[in-house]
């Protein structure tokens, strides 16, 4: 048998020669990674709520969410309830009576899959929804001086902008705020440009004054309507005079941007122009959410037909990955517009006309669950609600997603942690850590957003101390450090 010496292969490259295509290559991969660094490690949260800045103030979110859980269950008094009205897997099985669903109730506590009993999922998910809303019903709000506020004299949103900056500096005092925060300001046309820097200015100034020169944990500016990255360029130019003017730390001040023209999608020159608006914040930008509404509008689909699953709603989402994947940019969906709120108001309603409620709510919810489901199963984690009623049944979604899910990602995940881990201990270079992160991903938000708990992780063979470093490669440098101790 032929047998030849490591290093004795005859080769015809010149080191020289080598060495300066391969420095070459390593420049543009070094281009290539920064601009594409991968999906961020960092918690994105599972829906953005806006409400108009008039109405905005320290607690308001801590309201919506008592608010929430009186719809819920006022309109859900228990699982089978709301899994009849969203049609949860094993619905139609399940009782309608009081002493059916008690006694159902005790044979589920014990439970701990679908495999255990069918209705695991609807009972979980029903409990689930009552802790979020209670312990955090609330994880991103917008306070909104766009559409949520409209156009009024300028003396008027000058005092607005003032008044919402203080709410939001008692409620950093008070711990009242949600985990992420911002504000969205009007459209950088010619038309408004001035009105939105003005309202961003007077906001921020405030703010910064009233709290002792900080920002909310999470705070983002949310410029609407972008057509072009000239508008972004603006915002971050203004980003760079504000905080030299007030104290902040370059860099402080982060935006998103919203897809919501036809020309967010296709540019003047025939190009995607996503890329080139996230490159023109300089770093600052963290997500792009697209405005259903605005968008199907510029695309002159009758006001009928405006809905979140619409096939140019798709073919956007889909623009958005592929220009930004990778990027580290969050993606967001739009709003179902359809309130789930009963014609009839009051406490003395009639039997008839509290029926006539629950049904129009249970259509709303069905409606928005539906919606939730399909930004879901295209990859889009985040979205947008409008209205306190909106929660429960948004984290119904997620929480049906992601616990749907859970048994086929744990087991990938599970397999894909054993091949990373062969590949370390045998000295390997393992380099699709992209795909572990993409995994490792699926868990973070199951976690964050509750829909799923330490206990879960069993199965995928991570820990706590995995989950919080957030990151795939760092969890197989401290494995591969293990090893070598």
């Amino acid at each position: 048998m032929l047998t030849k010496k490591k290093g004795n292969m005859k080769q015809s490259i010149p080191s020289t020669e080598k060495d300066n295509i391969l420095n070459s290559l390593k420049t543009a991969n070094t281009a290539f990674q920064k601009i594409y660094p991968g999906d961020s490690p960092e918690r994105q949260p599972v829906h953005t709520v806006y409400g108009g800045a008039n109405l905005f103030k320290s607690d308001t979110t801590m309201k919506m969410g008592s608010v929430s859980v009186g719809n819920l269950k006022t309109y859900a008094p228990n699982f089978a309830v709301l899994a009849r009205a969203l049609e949860l897997p094993g619905h139609a099985a399940l009782p309608s009576d009081q002493k059916g669903i008690e006694a159902l109730e005790a044979q589920l506590k014990t439970a701990r899959s679908a495999g255990d009993h069918p209705a695991w999922l609807a009972y979980t998910v029903y409990n689930k929804i009552i802790r979020k809303l209670e312990r955090e019903a609330i994880e991103d709000f917008r306070i909104d001086f766009e559409d949520g506020y409209g156009n009024r004299p300028d003396a008027e949103e000058d005092a607005t902008a003032e008044f919402a900056a203080k709410e939001v500096a008692k409620g950093m005092k008070d711990g009242t705020l949600s985990p992420f925060i911002g504000i969205r300001i009007k459209p950088f046309t010619e038309e408004l440009k001035n009105r939105s820097v003005r309202t961003l200015d007077i906001f921020v100034s405030t703010l910064v004054e009233a709290s002792g020169g900080k920002l909310p944990s999470n705070f983002v500016v949310t410029l609407p309507k972008v057509q072009i990255p000239g508008q972004v360029t603006a915002l971050v130019q203004l980003f760079d005079v504000i905080e030299t003017h007030t104290g902040l730390a370059k860099g402080s001040l982060k935006m998103e941007f919203m897809v919501e023209t036809t020309q967010s999608i296709m540019s003047s020159a025939g190009e995607n122009p996503l890329l080139a608006m996230v490159m023109a914040a300089n770093g600052r930008c963290t997500g792009a959410h697209f405005g259903t509404y605005d968008y199907t509008a510029s695309c002159n689909i009758t006001a009928r037909y405006q809905k979140m699953d619409h096939a140019v709603c798709d073919f956007a989402h889909h623009m958005m990955k592929v220009a930004l994947g990778g990027t580290g940019v969050w993606l967001s969906d739009g709003a179902t517009n359809v309130m789930p709120v009963g014609p009839h108001r009051g406490k003395d309603l009639s039997e008839s006309q509290q029926k006539e409620n629950t049904e129009v709510v249970h259509r709303a919810w069905k409606i928005a669950y539906d919606h939730n489901r399909h930004s879901l199963w295209k990859g889009l984690y985040q979205g947008w609600d409008l209205h306190p009623a909106q929660l429960p049944v948004r984290y119904a979604a997620v929480y049906a997603f992601f616990l749907e899910s859970y048994a086929d990602a744990a087991l990938r995940l599970r397999n894909f942690m054993e091949k990373a881990g062969q590949a370390t201990l045998s000295g390997d270079v393992f380099d699709d850590a992209a795909t572990g992160q993409g995994l490792l991903n699926f868990f973070l938000i199951a976690m964050n957003c509750g829909a799923i708990e330490e206990q879960d992780l069993e199965a995928t063979t991570l820990t706590m101390e995995d989950i919080r470093t957030r990151s795939f490669v760092k969890i197989l440098d401290a494995r591969r450090k293990k090893l070598a101790v």
